[in-house]
């Protein structure tokens, strides 16, 4: 299949744009994105949908350049998910296609970043040169110590945590590990990504007001904030707006405080 073009490197900073003040420890430490609407998007131009994909792939290069500027550790893309394999094959081929071309065109402008590129999701179905591409990306950031980039491709929610479930019972069926040392920790260490933060901000575009499969158990205290942009329209701008949106939020995590009106 013949190489998709992508579009022209997006600078880190961009003129006349600065990112808004934010106390460190009100700013988001994992951001999840759930980055809906490229189709819509097209089709609304009259477009096909894998226009949409183009123009998403440019948006997502500056949305990670403004959260490296804000100083966010790490954020998690939904590339594409272990459903997306339902959608024709003329766009899936187009998809795997492009993210393989992307991978291999900006990995330089991530590393000259200080992102640390990370692969989570299932190998099967998944196209072995996106896979040979995800680790070349991994190799050659691995040092990084800015922010973590998360690309989740051929990835599910309720997939991770079955594959998690069935490494764990094979485990205890073997002797290798005994039942009552299954605990929530335990549990994090059979997941794709062991070391991945809890998400703080989960963020959607598109107009839809769902999860979608998408880091269930990471996310299961996060804050959800709903974008009626579509993906190719919520630039790094955008994000900020979401983090500091993030930052006026009280985080209770299943507490409570007693505040009896005078």
């Amino acid at each position: 299949m013949p190489e998709v073009p992508v579009s022209a490197p997006t600078p880190l900073h961009r003129p006349g744009l600065t990112p808004p003040s934010i106390d460190p420890a009100k700013l988001p430490a994992h951001v999840g994105l759930v980055m809906d609407g490229n189709g819509r998007w097209a089709n609304a131009r009259n477009l096909p949908r894998t226009e949409g994909h183009r123009a998403g792939e440019a948006n997502l290069i500056d949305v990670i350049a403004g959260a490296v500027e804000l100083g966010i550790q790490e954020l998690s893309a939904y590339a594409f998910s272990t459903e997306n394999w339902k959608r024709s094959p003329a766009e899936v081929r187009f998809i795997m296609g492009f993210t393989r071309t992307v991978l291999r065109e900006q990995r330089d402008q991530l590393h000259s970043w200080n992102v640390r590129v990370r692969w989570v999701g299932r190998t099967p179905r998944l196209w072995r040169s996106v896979l040979s591409e995800l680790r070349a990306a991994e190799r050659l950031t691995a040092g990084n110590t800015g922010m973590t980039f998360n690309m989740c491709i051929n990835y599910g929610g309720r997939a991770e945590i079955t594959d998690a479930a069935r490494a764990i019972a094979e485990d205890a069926a073997a002797g290798r590990l005994k039942p009552s040392a299954i605990s929530e920790s335990l549990f994090q260490q059979y997941l794709y990504s062991p070391t991945m933060r809890e998400v703080d901000l989960f963020v959607r575009t598109g107009g839809e007001r769902r999860t979608s499969n998408f880091l269930l158990w990471s996310s299961a205290y996060a804050e959800l904030y709903f974008s009626d942009l579509p993906w190719p329209e919520f630039d790094r701008t955008e994000l900020w707006k979401a983090c500091q949106d993030y930052a006026l939020r009280e985080r209770r995590f299943g507490g409570a405080i007693d505040r009896v009106a005078p």
